[in-house]
């Protein structure tokens, strides 16, 4: 298990208090997990989940005392990306700002290489 830096991949002030949020209510819970997974409507999927413990080829990244861990296939996907919380009137979502994916869909939740 390591922990990555910027450039790698960067987690927003906002996420990072949703994660702890979260986590707060969820027993047992240390982390949220992040993948990349074939499928979707454009090729890719993101995959949120969360974990008790982190696997040996996780990365974790860090924010005020929020952790996400990263197997490294997905890590790949996501050099440079963002992870993000936003609320917006049609709701609240964590939202992955990818500068690798060269397109999207309307979900949010697939994309393209």
């Amino acid at each position: 298990m390591s922990t990555l830096t910027a450039p790698d991949v960067t987690l927003s002030a906002s996420a990072a208090k949703r994660i702890n949020a979260i986590l707060a209510k969820e027993g047992g819970a240390a982390f949220l997990r992040v993948a990349v997974e074939g499928g979707g409507c454009s090729g890719f999927s993101y995959k949120f989940d969360f974990a008790d413990a982190a696997n040996p080829d996780d990365v974790v990244i860090e924010r005020d005392g929020a952790n996400v861990l990263i197997d490294e296939m997905s890590l790949e996907f996501l050099h440079g990306a963002e992870i993000d919380f936003s609320t917006e009137l049609i709701g609240a979502a964590f939202r992955i700002n990818n500068p690798n994916a060269t397109a999207g869909c309307g979900c949010g939740t697939s994309f393209s290489v």
